[in-house]
């Protein structure tokens, strides 16, 4: 089991490992579509190594644990009084299909994994891909315009379905929903006695601009063929309790058709509305879960868990969702990680279509499991 101290941070690029940081940062965030890093380096006078050049594929690890996969997207050296300093930053590889371009697509009937497989697997051919889904729908049409990025072209396809995209550790794929079933990893403690304290601070940030009382969605649909008339006053009003004074927000979406897809659209919004007000982000010593006696202790922190805090100078006593991470450290700056926390169950991937290109899924909880990373293309 991993310690505490196992937080040294390497770099592996060309098979050589790379530890020794005048300060280094690595970033992980469910909301953002390329996690990164930035290291900084200082070595003796000599030549740069070879392996590390822009564009080389690169792990990072916590010791023995991935924590990221993907490229160096550059790299900047100076060499100057008997010394080499060396700044290497870089993505995951969601950074890859954030900036190529998506293959053009124009076909009907296509399953969730076979859009997937075509969009990802010229760019990222060795990638292993897991969609969690309960009710993927086949798709009738699916047109992927020349210019639309890879990263794009991708997320329209999972949120068609109410799906997520991201990247594990260990650069699987994944597309599926954050689980609010799964126990929670670790408790962060800050109490106002001090026992059992876990957490350097807390910090915070409740602001209602963006959080509205209700909101309703409007729309209207197109009459299409015979059998599909126009429909017209499509409305649906989705009420949050956590506001609780008088602030309405009218939404006009040509995409909502039904009154059921308005009514997803408002509690949709009203939840996005909510995630982005309340934000409590905590600071952790070292990289690892230091919970003896909990599930995640010893592990990484990670964006995904599920934690407790017992907060007292904020008076909470709840489960937070960890929507994302940052560790940093280096030569003269202790190991630690800041958690950003949002309330647990607030942040929702409801199905919506982009340009009319998807038709709408279901959310649900993770049901099956497909393993794409070989799946062969149309024209082999």
């Amino acid at each position: 089991m991993p310690t505490l101290a196992d937080d040294r941070i390497s770099l592996l690029v060309g098979g050589q490992a790379h530890d020794a940081w005048e300060r280094y940062q690595v970033d992980s965030d469910l909301l953002t579509p390329a996690d990164g890093w930035s290291m900084r380096l200082m070595m003796d006078a000599g030549r740069v190594p070879a392996a590390i050049v822009s564009g080389a594929a690169a792990e990072i690890r916590l010791g023995r644990d991935r924590i990221m996969v993907g490229r160096l997207d550059r790299v900047k050296s100076r060499v100057a009084k008997g010394q080499v300093s060396l700044s290497i930053p870089g993505r995951d590889l969601a950074g890859q299909l954030l900036d190529c371009s998506a293959p053009v697509i124009s076909a009907q009937q296509l399953t969730l994994d076979e859009i997937v497989t075509r969009i990802i697997r010229p760019i990222l051919p060795d990638t292993r891909v897991k969609i969690f889904a309960q009710n993927a729908l086949e798709v009738e049409k699916v047109n992927v315009e020349p210019g639309d990025s890879a990263w794009d072209a991708l997320q329209h396809a999972a949120e068609a379905n109410g799906l997520w995209a991201w990247f594990e550790p260990d650069g699987t794929l994944v597309v599926g929903g954050p689980d609010y079933t799964a126990p929670p990893v670790a408790t962060l403690v800050l109490r106002l006695d001090g026992r059992g304290n876990n957490v350097l601070d807390f910090d915070l940030d409740d602001a209602v601009a963006d959080s509205y009382s209700e909101i309703t969605v409007l729309a209207q649909t197109h009459g299409g063929g015979e059998h599909r008339e126009a429909q017209h006053g499509v409305k649906a009003t989705w009420k949050d309790p956590s506001v609780p004074f008088y602030r309405p927000k009218i939404v006009v979406d040509h995409e909502a058709d039904t009154v059921k897809h308005a009514e997803e659209r408002a509690r949709k919004l009203a939840m996005d509305a909510r995630l982005k007000r309340w934000t409590l982000t905590g600071v952790v010593r070292g990289h690892r879960i230091n919970a003896p006696g909990e599930p995640g202790h010893g592990r990484p922190w990670k964006p995904g868990m599920r934690v407790r805090v017992i907060n007292e100078p904020h008076r909470l006593d709840c489960i937070c969702f960890l929507i994302a991470t940052a560790m940093s450290g280096g030569k003269s700056e202790a190991p630690q990680t800041v958690l950003t926390l949002k309330e647990d169950g607030v942040w929702i991937v409801a199905a919506h279509p982009h340009k009319r290109r998807h038709r709408r899924g279901k959310n649900g909880t993770p049901a099956r499991v497909w393993d794409v990373a070989n799946s062969p293309t149309e024209e082999e």
